[in-house]
């Protein structure tokens, strides 16, 4: 019994090397940029500009469309990467994709950090309020009032900089939602996308209400020096030229560049039929992505947490401490900044990874993390008597632990480990913010361009539901089992 754990170094070691085996080899399906592709940084739930048709699930917008036809121009077939806003940069620095198409607002801060091309869109701000609000006429009445912005936005800081109480959102989209619920006074916002979203929805329970008197410019992003935007630049010039341009401003925002809107209205679709749209979608991501990340991120995680909790039992201090820290780190950060430390960090020291094995990779030490601790108690509930019974017969440590103690343990540790597995399945919802295409990210980018977030977020919560549902009704089944081999 002394000498038991004298193998866990050796273990440990094994599974770190196989970690940064699986992280290398996940580096390579992302390696550099073909130069016959052009990557394009977007987030596909940013109507009118970026979003997905309802009717085909395919991207377009103004921005995609105007990618597609500089790739065209350029030669290059285009590839969209769809990140959510507040993780575009990041992404670009970590060489996700070549270049943004998202409305990216030219400033010198901007310019000074990143190669931005000329402008294809050129749009004022306005300030959005409730259609029964008077009592804002300029930036100058919207202090101590709260608005809902995108931090990370020019206009975010437009409405701080002017006294505002900003409410983070996701995207302009969900700004209008709340101003409608009233949870928020004011939004402040290019012309062109409250025109589009105007004309989109014929919504009368907002107005513009003032114009901030600023003109702001939109255009590519690239990292410094990429060497793009000369051949990007000619690109916009012979799509100006030729009118492209102003027919893909027509198509999609129902006013010209500059902000010109145009009356005509869209019927949008029933709340009824658009969930019935979107139930296989919704179901597919489940089943393909949701459902995938789990299961798998789960059993690599008990593989860990079963290699860590047998570390901090050992009697040689360096395997105590390396799992001591380990599960200090996973306990003591928020899941969100491990993915991003796994997706956007390591990029920065050679190591690029894929969505999906990046989301397994956090979520897999996450899990490593927390279930060290339960399985850790569950074998030290087991008598010692047990241990000591099977060194006298002459079994083997690991004999041992695989006939005597973990069956026995495993019936203590199923209930808290059956809570981490469901914790689990919500917690994929955070994958979205790396780039993989879950439930709710397919959520968000059906309610994007309907604007129906609520009857969206309701359905995909039903999902959600129903697979906690499945496993809570496979735990009790499997403590029942369990328990017909203790004996009364």
């Amino acid at each position: 019994m002394t000498h038991r754990f004298r193998r866990i170094p050796l273990i440990l070691f094994a599974v770190l090397a196989l970690a940064s085996l699986v992280a290398c080899s996940g580096g390579s399906d992302s390696g550099g940029s073909d130069s016959k592709v052009l990557r394009v940084g977007t987030e596909g739930v940013y109507a009118p500009f970026s979003y997905h048709d309802p009717a085909t699930n395919q991207l377009q917008g103004y921005d995609v469309d105007v990618a597609r036809a500089v790739g065209e121009k350029l030669g290059r077939k285009v590839e969209f990467v769809e990140t959510p806003w507040d993780s575009m940069f990041a992404a670009l620095q970590a060489d996700r994709f070549d270049v943004v198409a998202n409305q990216v607002t030219i400033t010198p801060e901007r310019q000074a950090k990143y190669d931005l091309s000329q402008p294809y869109s050129v749009s004022e701000g306005v300030i959005v309020t409730r259609a029964d609000d008077n009592s804002v006429h300029s930036l100058d009445d919207i202090r101590g009032r709260t608005a809902g912005q995108n931090v990370t936005s020019e206009w975010g800081e437009v409405a701080k900089a002017h006294g505002a109480t900003v409410v983070g959102v996701n995207d302009f989209t969900q700004a209008i939602k709340l101003l409608n619920q009233g949870r928020i006074d004011v939004v402040v916002n290019d012309s062109i996308a409250v025109y589009a979203y105007l004309a989109e929805t014929g919504d009368t329970s907002v107005k513009i209400a003032a114009r901030t008197g600023q003109k702001t410019e939109q255009g590519f992003a690239a990292r410094k020096d990429s060497g793009l935007m000369p051949d990007i630049n000619h690109a916009l010039d012979q799509l100006s030229a030729d009118g492209t341009l102003t027919r893909i401003s027509n198509k999609y925002l129902k006013a010209d560049a500059s902000g010109s809107p145009q009356t005509t209205k869209a019927e949008p679709p029933s709340t009824w039929q658009l969930i019935s749209d979107n139930l296989w979608p919704l179901a597919k991501a489940t089943l393909t992505m949701t459902i995938p990340l789990t299961i798998i991120s789960f059993i690599i995680g008990l593989v860990i947490s079963l290699v860590v909790a047998l570390g901090r039992m050992s009697r040689n201090r360096i395997p105590q401490a390396v799992t001591r820290f380990y599960i200090s780190i996973i306990r003591g950060t928020p899941l969100l900044v491990q993915l991003f430390i796994v997706f956007f960090a390591l990029p920065e020291i050679g190591i690029k990874i894929s969505p999906f094995p990046a989301a397994v990779i956090a979520f897999s030490l996450n899990v490593g993390g927390y279930g060290a601790e339960i399985i850790r108690s569950a074998i030290t509930s087991i008598p010692k008597g047990q241990w000591e019974a099977a060194e006298t017969i002459g079994m083997s440590y690991a004999t041992t632990l695989r006939r005597i103690i973990l069956p026995q343990a495993a019936r203590v540790a199923v209930p808290p480990l059956s809570n981490t597995l469901i914790s689990l399945v919500k917690d994929t919802s955070l994958a979205s913010t790396i780039l993989v295409t879950e439930l709710l990210r397919t959520a968000q980018i059906a309610a994007a361009p309907t604007y129906e977030f609520f009857a969206l977020y309701a359905t995909a919560a039903a999902y959600y539901w129903v697979v906690c549902l499945v496993l809570s009704f496979a735990q009790g089944r499997l403590e029942t089992r369990l328990e017909r081999h203790v004996a009364l």
